[in-house]
């Protein structure tokens, strides 16, 4: 039952990693939007594998197919379906798996849940369902240019293992981080993130890090109150996506070494509108939107398919070992960039569309 996301925009994702393909249904866009495959392509070619020499070599054009929901290159206002066929699906790479439980992967917890698992690539628990959200998310900045257009949404690496960029997070810009193929817009720390992302993937094992995210331009109000706080739900949004393993929003756990006159987000009034002096709140008091930068950070793991042999069990339990040489990133944070920026553009999507059923009553 946990494939779909969403209030007012609600998408629901289906596929598998080796199965047919990955799509997504997409119901509550508004009708009359200006869409095309073109617009969701261009968010799809930033996540697809094999786009440069540090990432997962599978080579998947992951061309997407809008089959409902859009005629003459605008929204009807009923689901919109889109479809990503797989192309250079090899099941039988993982024939060792069907019966041995890979290391922090999803394979055991499917197995104990459901009693079966698609053990080909990792079925749903594939970063390739992902495809279903980032394509989804394209409709959801479309709907959110016409209601806000100046809203950005910028998202970036700013750690592999123990490098850490020097990133002013506002002056950050989307150009600048498609520039690095870490996309990190510190080119020093992206010299030393790709060295040091092809040793360890040369020596067979794989890198975590940190993902920021900023989000500008957004208007005062969004969010509910108490359940789904606006911080809450792009908590949820973000620990959803495979391999992550933290979240933290403006201060974050910084804030557990400030006192409350320090951490306090002063108001004033400048240029004709209530600002905040500092922004230790992210951009979100009380769980709604106060109209500064929302920006928060995301951890993830190191990638749990390693080129390396690792102790196991059989699913009858038997000890046995397991050496993967499947195609993998051996850092996930490249590709998980615009997966992160896709998440934000589904809850502040929704929420917009939230605020505004209950402006207009």
């Amino acid at each position: 039952m946990g494939n779909s996301f969403g209030q007012l925009f609600r998408v629901t994702t289906f596929g598998e990693s080796h199965g047919g393909g990955i799509g997504v249904v997409v119901d509550g866009c508004p009708p009359r939007i200006d869409l095309s495959n073109d617009d969701i392509q261009r968010e799809l070619d930033r996540r697809r594998p094999g786009q440069s020499r540090i990432t997962t070599q599978r080579k998947e054009p992951d061309r997407c197919e809008i089959l409902s929901g859009v005629f003459e290159a605008k929204t009807l206002g009923t689901p919109i379906t889109v479809l990503v066929r797989n192309k250079d699906a090899r099941p039988e790479a993982y024939e060792p798996m069907r019966e041995t439980f890979r290391p922090s992967h999803a394979d055991f917890t499917y197995q104990a849940k459901y009693g079966i698992r698609n053990w080909q690539g990792g079925g749903r628990a594939s970063a390739r369902e992902t495809i279903g959200r980032v394509a989804a998310a394209a409709i959801a900045r479309k709907v959110l240019a016409a209601f806000f257009p100046k809203i950005e949404i910028v998202a970036f690496v700013t750690q592999v293992h123990e490098i850490i960029a020097a990133i002013d997070r506002s002056k950050a810009k989307a150009a600048e981080v498609e520039d690095s193929i870490v996309r990190c817009p510190d080119k020093a720390a992206t010299k030393m993130m790709v060295d040091l992302i092809e040793k360890t993937r040369a020596d067979g094992d794989s890198l975590g890090g940190v993902i920021e995210c900023v989000a500008r331009n957004i208007p005062a109000g969004l969010g509910e109150p108490v359940f789904d706080k606006l911080e809450a739900d792009l908590a949820k949004a973000m620990l959803s996506l495979p391999a992550t393993k933290g979240f933290e929003i403006g201060s974050g756990f910084a804030a557990t070494r400030m006192h409350g006159s320090e951490h306090n987000d002063a108001f004033e009034k400048r240029g004709g509108r209530i600002v905040t002096r500092t922004n230790f709140s992210g951009g979100i008091q009380g769980g709604i939107s106060n109209g500064e930068e929302i920006y928060f950070r995301v951890a993830f793991k190191p990638t749990a398919t390693i080129a390396r042999e690792q102790d196991s069990v059989t699913s009858s339990g038997k000890k046995t070992k397991l050496a993967t040489r499947g195609r993998h990133d051996p850092c996930v944070l490249p590709r998980a960039v615009p997966m992160v920026e896709a998440m934000t553009a589904l809850v502040l999507c929704d929420h917009a569309l939230r605020q505004r059923a209950i402006s207009r009553s």
